[in-house]
């Protein structure tokens, strides 16, 4: 790192609005095979991923497509960034075609050493409102790290599961949730960039987009249960284009245990408490 004190980030906040547009919906419906909302109706669990997106000019990105360190997140020149996990508490639904805000601050920052290497963990608190309520509040951990070659091998088997959905992830998937959430990190759709720069075997899929399909997962197997939270965790990446699976299964009443697998081993983990 250099002289810098990663103190001076604790707290920094910013506040995007967003019209949550209808239009911009219904192409994420379209992605993930679902209907679209109508304006005025709900969309899907963790659809807020796809909104409140800042358009950074091409000028202030760094080499991997992400926006330039030293800005709102702390800098972290030459670690490779990871969406590592995060917390989602659900308490009001995010509303179609109606102006809400998302306020983030940064409340932790740590270093640690790891087996590969120093490890910059930073952790960022999302609050979303609309109408004046509070409706999403998201506790979002980002990890920068040295660059060294990925772990890709899982090393726990994935449970038997009650239900799964398979799910395809094509480099048009890929490009296209790229483009829906103004992602421009290049291991995501850069082939060339993400097997020779950052030591990758194909195209990565996005932590998001897999938090996503194990919650869609989840939601057709139990279409009328009300999702109150969600903790999740990457354990390792996903690689394109080969299938993986996304399913559960309940632990008690209003618990569930969700995982998306590649290979038969585990690649992530979540549980989600829900209202039947």
């Amino acid at each position: 790192m250099s002289e810098v004190s990663l103190d001076d980030w604790v707290g920094k906040s910013q506040t995007v609005v967003d019209a949550v547009d209808v239009g911009h919906a219904a192409r994420l419906a379209a992605t993930l095979g679902e209907a679209a909302p109508a304006q005025g109706e709900p969309l899907s669990p963790l659809w807020h991923w796809c909104f409140f997106l800042e358009g950074v000019g091409m000028d202030a990105l760094g080499a991997d497509g992400h926006p330039a360190r030293g800005g709102f997140l702390p800098p972290a020149e030459g670690r490779n960034r990871m969406w590592a996990g995060g917390r989602v508490y659900f308490e009001g639904p995010l509303l179609a075609g109606i102006e809400a805000q998302k306020t983030s601050t940064v409340t932790n920052i740590t270093e640690k050493q790891g087996k590969t290497g120093s490890l910059l963990f930073v952790t960022v608190v999302h609050d979303i409102s609309q109408d004046g309520r509070r409706v999403i509040r998201e506790e979002q951990d980002i990890v920068y790290r040295v660059p060294t070659p990925p772990k890709l091998q899982g090393t726990e088997q994935a449970p038997a599961p009650e239900w799964t959905m398979t799910v395809d992830p094509t480099a048009t998937l890929l490009f296209r949730y790229s483009a829906l959430t103004f992602n421009g990190h290049r291991i995501h759709y850069d082939f060339p960039y993400v097997t020779q720069i950052e030591g990758y075997p194909g195209l990565v899929v996005h932590g998001p987009l897999i938090a996503t399909t194990m919650v869609q997962s989840f939601r057709r197997a139990h279409p009328k249960a009300r999702i109150d939270h969600l903790a999740y965790r990457g354990l390792r990446p996903l690689i394109a284009p080969k299938a993986f699976v996304a399913g559960g299964e309940l632990v008690e009443d209003g618990l569930a245990r969700l995982w998306a697998a590649q290979d038969g081993t585990l690649a992530h983990q979540a549980e989600l408490r829900f209202v039947p």
